[in-house]
């Protein structure tokens, strides 16, 4: 019994193996399918990507997104009413007295949000006449690019002193133009930023003239009462902060500077 035992438990064994092996191999081959790299994409023309149209404007895209973004704040000074704005508000901090007083950041907060409100009528129109129409695909870039600049242009030419503008067409050897179309950009831009700065000193001169006599008006109490070793700064500061309380401030300075650009 013990001998025909024996040959039935290796057969069981040998069977038990040759499905282990079976299994093994059947395992292997699953995990080589499943870990076989993806065939490659075969190359595609360099020249066949460069004419695909949604390939190049996206290029033309980034390419003027990063122009315009590395020009900003030499467009937005140059440009806009941010020069005379900025200006007129650093005018009036000085003439209060107080340097520090609002801060940097709040005058140019203020400043580009005012910039936004003046400027709002030529972005929509910008928007409207050459953004849109452009990321619809119905004009070319070029065309985009007049139609976008026009609106700037009448609002700088409105600015503009006519003496200013003959004075940089004179530097820049250009004839004589018939018609304010013919004014070439690159004059016409320097001609508006002086003319914004010649601006803004008039105002700021303007506002100068009431804190400059509550100064002279101090100064000759304190010289009458012997004083002379007390700061006149010190007691009209105040005088000149309430005077600027009383008289609304900001509210007048904020309506002449917008009704400026009318």
């Amino acid at each position: 019994m013990a001998h025909r035992q024996k040959p039935r438990r290796r057969r069981r064994i040998l069977l038990t193996l040759a499905l282990l092996g079976l299994a093994l191999l059947a395992l292997t081959s699953c995990v080589q399918q499943t870990a076989a790299p993806a065939q490659p994409s075969p190359p595609q023309d360099p020249a066949a990507l460069a004419q695909d149209p949604r390939n190049v404007s996206a290029a033309i895209q980034l390419l003027v997104l990063i122009t315009v973004l590395s020009l900003a704040p030499a467009i937005l000074v140059m440009v806009t009413s941010f020069t005379r704005i900025i200006v007129v508000l650093s005018l009036v901090r000085n003439a209060i007295g107080i340097p520090q007083l609002p801060p940097n950041q709040v005058l140019i907060g203020m400043a580009l949000f005012l910039t936004a409100f003046v400027m709002a009528p030529q972005v929509k129109t910008i928007n409207d006449e050459a953004v849109q129409p452009y990321l619809a695909g119905t004009i070319s870039q070029q065309e985009a690019f007049e139609r976008g600049e026009a609106p700037l242009r009448q609002f700088m030419l409105r600015q503009t002193r006519e003496q200013d503008l003959a004075l940089f067409l004179k530097l820049s050897g250009s004839p004589k133009p018939n018609t304010p179309d013919d004014v070439p950009t690159y004059v016409l831009i320097p001609a508006f930023t002086i003319s914004e700065l010649k601006t803004a000193f008039q105002m700021g001169f303007v506002m100068f003239v009431p804190f400059l006599i509550i100064d002279l008006v101090i100064s000759s109490a304190l010289l009458s009462m012997g004083m002379m070793m007390l700061p006149p700064v010190i007691v009209s500061l105040p005088f000149k902060i309430l005077l600027f309380v009383l008289v609304d401030g900001w509210y007048l300075i904020v309506g002449s500077l917008v009704g400026s650009f009318a």
